[in-house]
């Protein structure tokens, strides 16, 4: 499914999410926020589909929110989603983020809300809300400080300014820097590279990790073990299980 603003691609058994409005430097407004809403809605609903992939249009990732669009009254946030019918919603399957050029306030938010991030050696990462007298809140002054040390979350946050791919590899923030152009061939391979693995297993990560991250061990240790409960008693654990005993490369079907 594809909109004037956002367009879908299937690779394979992968979704490739494009915003599409370059001349807009691909800006979320309300147009993109309920393209990228849908294209989700279709990754998650296609069984054969493994994993997404989110990029922009011509060079750029996004500059995060159109302010011209903002001033009409036109909203960026999908209700229960968040900015971009992203930032707040909970995927099931994998999302990669491939960053070239600019991802800039609520576009550095919408690669955060993604599980990788493959990033040109010359991408532009910055949150500069606060020199627009706001906030990163778009999930960045959330997120941002449990992906990176406090201290250098902080000066992304307080000073506004902006970093390429490249230190942004440095400092832990992406899985990958590539030559310019390669981040969504690059991103590609990885999803293939997951699409290698059981689909449930990978939800099961997925919700792990999230309720890892907002409980104590006690009660994350129960979550896991509810999900562990799930996936012994599934089809594919019996054909993982099986395809290793026959030295063959197993065949899910996602129950």
């Amino acid at each position: 499914m594809s909109t004037s603003e956002v367009r879908t691609e299937r690779i394979g058994s992968t979704l490739l999410i494009t915003i599409d409005r370059p001349r807009a430097r691909n800006a979320v407004n309300a147009a993109v926020a309920t393209g990228l809403a849908a294209a989700l809605d279709e990754l998650e609903a296609d069984p054969a589909l493994r994993a997404g992939i989110l990029t922009g249009a011509d060079g750029t990732f996004s500059a995060g929110m159109d302010l011209k669009a903002a001033l009409r009254g036109e909203s960026p946030e999908v209700d229960g989603r968040g900015f971009g019918g992203l930032t707040e919603a909970e995927p099931v399957k994998p999302l990669i983020a491939a960053v070239e050029g600019w991802a800039m306030g609520g576009g550095f938010e919408l690669a955060l809300a993604c599980d990788l991030i493959i990033a040109a050696e010359d991408a532009t990462f910055g949150l500069p809300e606060v020199k627009r007298g706001l906030i990163a809140a778009g999930g960045g002054v959330i997120r941002l400080p449990k992906r990176i040390p406090y201290h250098l979350a902080m000066e992304f946050l307080l000073t506004g300014e902006p970093v390429t791919g490249r230190r942004a590899g440095e400092l832990g923030l992406v899985n990958r820097v590539t030559a310019t152009g390669d981040a969504t061939a690059v991103a590609l391979q990885l999803a293939e590279q997951l699409a290698l693995n059981a689909p449930l297993a990978l939800a099961a990560v997925k919700k792990i990790v999230r309720a890892a991250g907002g409980m104590p061990e006690a009660e994350a240790f129960a979550v896991q073990r509810e999900e562990m409960g799930a996936l012994m008693t599934s089809a594919d654990v019996r054909e993982g299980m099986t395809a290793f005993a026959e030295r063959r490369a197993p065949q899910w079907i996602g129950e």
